[in-house]
């Protein structure tokens, strides 16, 4: 996942802070569909690793006794092995949508990189039934994910909760890291591509927000919610406050 949030940011951030520093800010067709490519391409492969790994918890959680013969090595590489085929399908279908589109002028993306929605508004021809598609694929994909992933949660709550006495809040503790990330993730992500046939400024912002500060987030969030990093930190802050009371002493 982590690897997945590294390759994310460099498929947008390179090129956004050149365009930064420099006058003329421009991207070749090529350049502009290899963006797409591989952004939906990482994006995809994220989301279905996420709806994987709710899987896994629920399995953890709800059958621990059955865990290791569930979740053996074979199943976890098939899982692994659907997710990136999964995201390359994806990625190919939205391509596929893009390329063979007439574009005859203008050519400024209002956007700080390429994606399908933007690109999809240079076209000159009728774009409604490209759109549609492009909602069936990526705005479906998402809130489908998502949906699983909170039905999820939902059946381990309620299994938390009738198993232990304080099994809300337990569940809450247990798979907070994982529901921060994919709120961060799902809820851009079912904005932006649900409402391809608006124009909000906030698109930007929320662009800026899934393939930048995202990317950055989840690994802190994973890292700040483990139990030993947790432990460490702890012993950390107890060192500097020993260390800080003998100096003033």
């Amino acid at each position: 996942l982590s690897f997945i949030d590294l390759c994310l940011s460099c498929v947008t951030v390179p090129k956004m802070l050149g365009d930064f520093l420099q006058q003329g800010k421009i991207i070749s067709f090529s350049g502009c569909l290899a963006q797409i490519y591989f952004l939906h391409f990482l994006g995809a492969s994220e989301m279905f690793l996420l709806t994987v790994m709710a899987y896994d918890r629920y399995v953890a959680i709800c059958s621990p006794l059955q865990y290791l013969t569930v979740m053996n090595r074979q199943l976890c590489f098939q899982l692994a092995l659907a997710c990136w085929c999964g995201g390359f399908i994806h990625s190919l279908t939205q391509v596929t949508l893009v390329i063979q589109l007439p574009f005859c002028g203008p050519n400024e993306l209002d956007n700080f990189y390429c994606d399908v929605p933007q690109v999809i508004k240079l076209a000159c021809m009728d774009t409604y039934v490209v759109e549609v598609l492009m909602v069936s694929n990526s705005g479906l994909l998402s809130l489908v994910c998502f949906v699983v992933l909170l039905f999820s949660y939902a059946i381990i709550l309620i299994t938390l909760r009738t198993r232990f006495c304080q099994g809300q809040s337990k569940a809450l503790s247990t798979c907070a890291s994982h529901l921060t990330v994919v709120s961060l993730i799902f809820v851009p992500c079912v904005f932006i591509y649900l409402t391809p046939f608006c124009s909000f400024s906030v698109d930007k912002v929320l662009s800026i927000f899934y393939t930048v500060v995202t990317p950055m987030l989840n690994p802190l969030i994973y890292t700040l919610r483990n139990a030993e990093m947790k432990t460490a930190m702890k012993k950390l802050r107890k060192k500097h406050v020993a260390s800080f009371c003998h100096i003033k002493g």
